[in-house]
């Protein structure tokens, strides 16, 4: 099973600048997409970035343009550099991993990191 820890967070100004950090570890395992996700109190779950094993990357409008997701597969690390960061950008900050199990695939979480933007 792959196991998600999530660094980085933390309080910034409106303008700042945030780098999110998600380290997987388990036994041998192949993952494939790796994204991250944001929650606020209330409201589900969205999708902010992912990107496949292969480098391709897809973005939530919200923050095309001042997000950047990247990963290390060497390292097993996946990124958030978050540029121009606004309060409605405020949120617990998930990673997730799909990774292949057996013949399936299955999803981990990290357990989040709060990211608080002042105005």
């Amino acid at each position: 099973q792959v196991q998600l820890v999530e660094s980085g967070g933390g309080l910034v100004q409106t303008g700042g600048s945030l780098r999110l950090s998600c380290a997987a570890s388990g036994r041998p395992f192949s993952i494939n997409t790796m994204g991250w996700y944001r929650q606020v109190p209330g409201k589900q779950r969205e999708l902010v970035a992912r990107i496949s094993s292969g480098g391709s990357t897809s973005y939530a409008d919200s923050v095309t343009g001042r997000f950047t997701i990247s990963r290390d597969n060497a390292k097993n690390m996946v990124y958030l550099q978050m540029n121009s960061l606004k309060p409605e950008d405020t949120a617990v900050y998930y990673c997730s991993a799909n990774y292949d199990y057996g013949l399936r695939t299955r999803d981990a979480w990290g357990q989040g990191t709060q990211v608080t933007v002042s105005s």
